[in-house]
């Protein structure tokens, strides 16, 4: 029976997990309970998708984004590939393209560019 109930209580955290559902619990617990998180998959071709769905040159794409130019241009190429917070911005730039529009808003107008 213990075996059963630490089965439900896992399989509860992961629905929780995929919808995005904050918990309290530690990476180690959730572990404990089976539960994965998933690691975030981004190619170069969804980075230059995504820059071009929201129709931004490589240079205001990095400025919004925070990195250097030549990182775009190297994810863009799959010459390297982004990590860490960055990767996670991505996916979510991916799922809502506007997520971000308040950064690109907020630029001077000379800063906008609307080239690919």
């Amino acid at each position: 029976m213990r075996k059963s109930i630490k089965k439900a209580i896992g399989e509860s955290l992961q629905g929780l997990v995929d919808i995005g559902i904050k918990t309290s619990f530690s990476e180690k617990e959730l572990k404990k309970f089976g539960v994965i998180i998933p690691d975030v998959e981004i190619q170069a071709k969804d980075i230059l998708e995504i820059r071009k769905r929201i129709k931004l040159s490589q240079s205001v794409f990095a400025k919004v984004l925070n990195v250097s130019s030549s990182s775009v241009r190297q994810w863009e190429q799959g010459t390297r590939t982004p990590t860490g917070s960055t990767k996670i911005l991505l996916e979510l730039l991916k799922k809502n393209p506007n997520i971000l529009n308040y950064r690109i808003e907020s630029f001077p107008l000379e800063h906008k560019h609307h080239s690919i």
